[in-house]
C-alpha cells in the first residue's frame, strides 16, 4: 500500500505527539516539554521528554526518539501502515489508497466503521461489568480468594456479569439492536424458540461469571472471557469470533504487558486468564495467555513485535506436553538467530499462580531461567517414542526431526541443529542432508551437484556447469540450499543499473563476498533474500506490489520483515531513492549488516527480472494461504465464517 508523502506530512501536522504518547505514558509538564518514565526501558527517574513544539519524543537514557508514528510502531507493535491508519482514524482523515478500487475502498470503510462501532459496544459492556463487580459480594470474594487486589482488578478492568438472563437490557437502550449479537454479547434463540410475540428469544451470553475484558494492542475492548464462580461447565467461556475478535490472533493481557515485556526482556505465555492477572500482581506483569486455543503463528508473530524472547509455560502432564508441541511447531518458523524461545514445564500439581505462591518470586524466576531451550525441546520432541539404541529408532527420529528442522528459518541455529540431529542418529551431517534432499528433487531447470561439487543446470537439451549461482526455479519444496542465509557483516563495492524495468545487480570487484558452500555445493539466496535484493536496488518497484503482498513481506520473520517495514517507511517519507541514499538511512538499523551483505552477494553477471520476483511472491502467497487453510480446516466444521474463508482460499489455490 503506497501512502503519499503529502498525506503523511498532513497527518503529522494534525497529530499532537503529547496526546498520543500521553495515552501510554504518564506525563508531567517540565518547562517547555513534558517528562515521564521511558516506556522503552526500566527507569526510576524520568528521562523521557516529549516536545509539543517539535512534535518529537526523546529518551536521554536509552536514546529512543521519533514522532507519533514511530512511537506507535515501537511501543504498540504496529507496522508503519497500521500506525498511519490508526492516527488517521483518530483525527478523522481518510488514508489515500490509489491502488484500490472505489468498491473495495467503500467496503473497507464500512468494515472500519463496523469495527469501531463494535468496540464501542463492547467497551460500554466492560464498564457495566466493572460496576457490577463492586456490588457483587460473591464475585469480590472470589477474586479475593484468588489473592487479587482491587488495584490489579482495576488495571485489568475485571468485572462481573449478573445471574439474570437479560442484564444488558438495562445498559443498552435497544436490547434488540443487532450489534449486541454481532459483538457476541447476546445470543438469539434457534428457529422455533420464538416468544409469545413471535420474536426470536434473546439473552445474555455471559451470566453469573467473573469477566475478563480482552483488549487489542491499542487498548480497545474486543471481547470477553468469563469464568464461573463455582464448578459449573464450561468453566471458561469466550466471546465468539467476530469482526474484531479472533482467538487465534489475540493474546490476553498483551496490552497491559507491553511495558513489562521490555523491562523483563521476555514474554511469559500461560494458558489462563487468572495466571496472567495473578502473576502481574506477583511481579511478573510480562505474562500473556492464549485464549483457550493452541498457540498459533499469529500469536508468535505478535509477541515478537514486542520482545525477542518468549517463554512458554505449560503443565508437566501429557496435555501440557501436547500443547507445548503445538507451540513448538508455531514458533519454529520465527526462531531466528537473534530470538530466544524456551519451554517451562511446571510440576503436575502446579500452575504458575500456585507455584509462585508456594515458592516465591525468586523460585519462579529460577524456574524460568532453567526453562528448556527450543533447540533441546525440538530434539526431545523428535526422539519421543524412538528407541535410540537401535538403527530403526534412530531412523525414526531422523524422520521426525526433518519435519521440524525444515520449519526453522535460515541461520546459524538451523545449521547447528542439523549437526546435533546428525550426532543423535549417528550419521554424518552431509549424508543426513543428502537423505533429506534426494536427487529426485532436482527437476528440469534446476541445478544439482556433480561428484566434484560443481553445480550443473539440468535441462531437456543439455547440461552445463555453473559455479556461481542457482536460478531459483525450484518450486515450493525447494531444498535447504535454497533457504540458507548469507552470513552477516561482509560488504563490497556495488554497481546497480536498471535495465528495461528489470532488477539487475553486478559485483563491483574481485573482493566481493564469495557464494556460500555446504559440502561442496553452492548455497543460493533464499526467495526472501532475492526479493529483498531486488527491492533494495530498485525501491520504486515496491509500488508494483499489492497491499496483501506488502503485508506478507512486512510480516516475515526477522531480518526480512523488519527490513521491508523499514523500506516501506523510507518510501513513504522520502519517495523512491537510489541505493546510495537508502544506504544512509540504514545506518544503525538492527539488520543493517544483513542488508549490506545481501547486496554484496549478488553474483556477477546475474540479472533478476520482475518475472522472477513475481514468481517468488506467488510462492510465498501460496505458502501463507496454505498455513491459513490448515488453521481454518480445524474450525470449519463448527464455524461457518471459517468454512467460507476456507473455500475462498481453496479456490485461489486451484490452478487457473
Amino acid at each position: 500500500m503506497a501512502i503519499p508523502q503529502s498525506f503523511i506530512q498532513e497527518l503529522l501536522s494534525r497529530t499532537d505527539v503529547v496526546d498520543i504518547v500521553g495515552r501510554y505514558v504518564q506525563l508531567k509538564k517540565g518547562g517547555a516539554n513534558f517528562m515521564g518514565l521511558c516506556p522503552f526501558h526500566g527507569e526510576k527517574s524520568p528521562s523521557f521528554s516529549v516536545s509539543p513544539a517539535k512534535q518529537f519524543y526523546h529518551c536521554f537514557g536509552c536514546g529512543k526518539n521519533g514522532n507519533a508514528i514511530s512511537f506507535l510502531m515501537e511501543h504498540a507493535g504496529m507496522t508503519f501502515v497500521e500506525a498511519v491508519k490508526d492516527l488517521a482514524q483518530q483525527y478523522g482523515l481518510q488514508v489515500p489508497e490509489d491502488d484500490v478500487s472505489p468498491q473495495d475502498r467503500a467496503r473497507a470503510a464500512q468494515v472500519r466503521e463496523q469495527q469501531a462501532t463494535l468496540t464501542s459496544v463492547l467497551e460500554k459492556a466492560a464498564v457495566a461489568y466493572a460496576k457490577q463487580l463492586k456490588i457483587s459480594p460473591r464475585a469480590v470474594d472470589y477474586f479475593k480468594g484468588r489473592g487479587l487486589s482491587g488495584e490489579i482488578a482495576k488495571a485489568f478492568g475485571l468485572g462481573y456479569a449478573p445471574e439474570c438472563w437479560r442484564s444488558l437490557a438495562s445498559i443498552f437502550a435497544d436490547y434488540n439492536d443487532p450489534l449486541l449479537v454481532d459483538s457476541g454479547l447476546v445470543i438469539t434463540g434457534e428457529p422455533g424458540e420464538e416468544n409469545q410475540a413471535g420474536e426470536a428469544k434473546r439473552y445474555d451470553r455471559f451470566r453469573d461469571r467473573v469477566m475478563f475484558p480482552i483488549r487489542n494492542v491499542k487498548g480497545e475492548c474486543i471481547g470477553f472471557g468469563g469464568r464461573v464462580l463455582g464448578d459449573d461447565k464450561p468453566k471458561y467461556l469466550n466471546s465468539p469470533e467476530t469482526p474484531v475478535f479472533s482467538k487465534g490472533r489475540e493474546l490476553y493481557g498483551l496490552f497491559e504487558a507491553r511495558t513489562a515485556l521490555r523491562e523483563h526482556g521476555y514474554a511469559l505465555v500461560t494458558e489462563g486468564y487468572m495466571d496472567v492477572v495473578a502473576l502481574a500482581q506477583l511481579g511478573f506483569a510480562n505474562t500473556v495467555a492464549t485464549l483457550g486455543t493452541a498457540c498459533t503463528a499469529d500469536h508468535i508473530q505478535k509477541l515478537f513485535r514486542f520482545t525477542d524472547a518468549v517463554v512458554f509455560s505449560f503443565d508437566g502432564d501429557s496435555a501440557g506436553r501436547r500443547a507445548a508441541r503445538k507451540a513448538l511447531e508455531a514458533a519454529l518458523p520465527f526462531a531466528s538467530d537473534v530470538r530466544n524461545v524456551k519451554f517451562l514445564f511446571l510440576p503436575a500439581e502446579h500452575d504458575p499462580d500456585s507455584y509462585i505462591r508456594e515458592h516465591g518470586q525468586e523460585g519462579f524466576a529460577t524456574m524460568v531461567k532453567q526453562a528448556v531451550p527450543l533447540s533441546r525441546f525440538m530434539i526431545e520432541a523428535a526422539s519421543e517414542a524412538c528407541d535410540m539404541s537401535t538403527a530403526e529408532g534412530r531412523a525414526h527420529m531422523a524422520s521426525n526431526a526433518r519435519a521440524l528442522w525444515s520449519l526453522l528459518p535460515d541461520g546459524a541455529l538451523k545449521r547447528q541443529l542439523l549437526a546435533e540431529i546428525a550426532d543423535q542418529v549417528q550419521i554424518d551431517s552431509r549424508e543426513l542432508l543428502q537423505l533429506w534432499q534426494p536427487a529426485a528433487s532436482y527437476k528440469s531447470g534446476q541445478r544439482k551437484p556433480n561428484a566434484t561439487g560443481k553445480i550443473f543446470k539440468v535441462s531437456a537439451k543439455n547440461t552445463t556447469p555453473n559455479d556461481s549461482y542457482t536460478d531459483g526455479s525450484a518450486g515450493d519444496d525447494a531444498d535447504y540450499n535454497n533457504s540458507e542465509p548469507d552470513s552477516y557483516g561482509s560488504s563490497s563495492s556495488q554497481t546497480f543499473k536498471p535495465s528495461n524495468g528489470q532488477f539487475s545487480g553486478k559485483k563491483g570487484g574481485a573482493s566481493a563476498a564469495r557464494p556460500r558452500r555446504l559440502a561442496g555445493r553452492i548455497l543460493p539466496a533464499s526467495r526472501e533474500d532475492r526479493v529483498l535484493r531486488a527491492l533494495l536496488t530498485e525501491s520504486q518497484a515496491w509500488d508494483k506490489l499489492s497491499h496483501d503482498e506488502h503485508s506478507l513481506l512486512s510480516g516475515l520473520p526477522a531480518p526480512h520483515g523488519p527490513l521491508f517495514v523499514w523500506l516501506e517507511g523510507q518510501l513513504h517519507e522520502h519517495g523512491p531513492q537510489p541505493w546510495a541514499a537508502l544506504r544512509e538511512g540504514l545506518r544503525e538499523h538492527p539488520h543493517e549488516n544483513y542488508a549490506l551483505n545481501q547486496l554484496a552477494q549478488i553474483p556477477e553477471g546475474i540479472e533478476s527480472d520482475w518475472t522472477e520476483v513475481r514468481n517468488i511472491l506467488d510462492q510465498l502467497s501460496r505458502l501463507a494461504r496454505q498455513i491459513e487453510m490448515q488453521d481454518l480446516a480445524l474450525r470449519a466444521h463448527t464455524d461457518p465464517l471459517a468454512l467460507a474463508r476456507y473455500r475462498e482460499l481453496a479456490a485461489l489455490q486451484k490452478p487457473s
